[in-house]
């Protein structure tokens, strides 16, 4: 203990030039000790550099960096101040956070599930990045599920791999998309979110290392951290993944899985380029690791086609380590709760027997209507692409009208704006909010590390465009309102 903390050391480390490179050109071009503090921060708290990472030694910057040692002292004197730095003798310096930024939470469910109005009108929940049902293809789907269930149900109704003719369909939408799969290659699950946990049950131990993107989607880290696994981070900023921290991360620490959302990120919404899904691809086999790879908002595609799967890309034999994922979520919807796995045949089968020891089987009915969809997804996607595009230019609208100075990088798909605030209040915002009646996802709950992305919220344009002006409104109001946003106690919660 020291001043009534623990004291952490650090166990990673970031080299002099690796850290340079991360900097903003005008600070590597002229530093001053101010703006060296300030860069250094912003990429703590944005999480391009991890939580307890030993920075370089003074010297070793000075150098990269071509400034003086002094310049370098000045700045990690102040990230100390500050409480973003510790140092400690014979063990240097590394990263932190001042005390009292910890993990964020919100309890926007129970106030929702409580019809609590706030001030203006019934609530608005920004915090979950989802639809509706299609209303015709729901009805339609459910009436031809219906035709087909006494079918189904002159049997027991236990399938733990899933119904076969689902199975095949699932099967065939992967060779459509440039992966052939057979039927045995795929697992039926309770949505994607149980085809994670089952994935980490079968190929992970309490204790394993795995990565995770640095942010991520927070019920995937809430599943890595239930199974007891120790998550690394890797950076994925406005401008994408940094591929040469993933190599690095994948070499030094021997991790046992990777997890990765490389088609329209949650919650960045960054798209990952072919090279680096083969990089991935490689390293991943290289250091021995699971590569499993989130699809959930793969077809949710609105300014290029959609991606091939992750694993088509790599030669033959190759991608025998890459276990994909998927669900019909968010292409259709959340209500439905059907997912899959794709992997070889041989993790199929031992995942199936980790399924039945959780729930022995799925909903028979949830299969039939799934099929259903599956049937008529072209159609029913080409309707909710062009909604989705038409939601995503109003929240747009909202927020240069009313948060111009909020910033944003638009995607090429998925479901959500990742905003920067502009300054670390977002725990502070959203509880403010919420008192508002509007609810919104902090960035701090996106992080492997606890307390990054303190400037981030996560805004979805899922609802219909009349809320999602109402909802951007009384956020905006709640950010400007003239009392000065500070840090708050933070509670877990639930996000889509």
């Amino acid at each position: 203990m020291a001043d009534g903390r623990v004291v952490r050391t650090a166990d990673r480390t970031i080299g002099s030039r690796r850290l340079a490179a991360l900097l903003p050109a005008d600070v590597r071009a002229r530093p001053r000790y101010r703006a060296l503090a300030e860069a250094v921060r912003s990429l703590v708290l944005d999480g391009r550099i991890p939580l307890h990472v030993r920075l370089p030694a003074e010297r070793e910057l000075a150098e990269a960096l071509g400034a003086s040692r002094a310049t370098v002292t000045a700045a990690y004197d102040l990230l100390r101040g500050s409480g973003y730095a510790r140092s400690r003798r014979g063990s240097g310096t590394w990263t932190e956070l001042p005390e009292g930024h910890g993990p964020v939470g919100g309890g926007h469910l129970a106030a929702a599930a409580a019809g609590r109005d706030g001030a203006g009108g019934p609530p608005v929940d920004l915090a979950v990045a989802a639809m509706g049902a299609p209303a015709g293809l729901l009805a339609d789907a459910l009436a031809r599920a219906a035709q087909r269930l006494p079918e189904f149900a002159a049997h027991p109704g236990y399938h733990p791999f899933g119904l076969p003719e689902l199975r095949a369909a699932v099967a065939a939408r992967f060779t459509r998309r440039g992966l052939p799969t057979r039927p045995g290659q795929i697992l039926v699950t309770s949505g994607a979110q149980q085809a994670l946990s089952l994935v980490t049950a079968l190929l992970c131990r309490p204790g394993d290392r795995v990565l995770a993107e640095n942010p991520t989607y927070p019920n995937a880290l809430d599943a890595l951290r239930q199974a007891g696994l120790r998550t690394g981070p890797v950076p994925v900023s406005d401008d994408g993944w940094d591929l040469e921290a993933a190599e690095s991360a994948l070499r030094g620490t021997a991790p046992r899985l990777a997890y990765s959302i490389p088609d329209f990120h949650n919650p960045t919404g960054a798209l990952m380029p072919p090279e680096q899904r083969l990089r991935l691809i490689a390293a991943t086999r290289a250091a021995g690791a699971w590569l499993v790879v989130d699809e959930t908002v793969a077809d949710i595609a609105l300014d290029v086609p959609a991606p091939a799967p992750t694993a088509s890309l790599a030669v033959r034999g190759a991608a025998d380590h890459v276990v994909t994922i998927g669900s019909l979520s968010k292409t259709h919807w959340g209500g439905i709760r059907v997912g899959w796995v794709r992997a070889a045949e041989k993790v199929v089968n031992e995942l199936a027997t980790v399924r039945v020891a959780a729930d022995m089987t799925g909903s028979v009915l949830d299969q039939l209507v799934a099929l259903a969809f599956l049937d008529g997804v072209g159609d029913a996607l080409t309707e909710r692409l062009a909604q989705l595009r038409s939601r995503r230019a109003a929240l747009v609208r909202c927020l240069e009208r009313h948060a111009p100075q909020w910033s944003w990088r638009m995607p090429p798909g998925g479901l959500s704006l990742w905003i920067d605030l502009g300054e670390p209040v977002a725990s502070a915002l959203a509880e403010r909010a919420a008192g508002a009646g509007v609810y919104v996802s902090r960035g701090a709950r996106f992080g492997v590390d606890p307390g990054t992305f303190a400037h981030r919220v996560r805004i979805p344009y899922t609802l219909p465009e009349d809320r999602l002006e109402e909802g951007v409104r009384r956020l905006a109001a709640a950010f400007h309102d003239g009392v000065p946003l500070t840090p708050s106690v933070e509670r877990p919660h639930w996000v889509a």
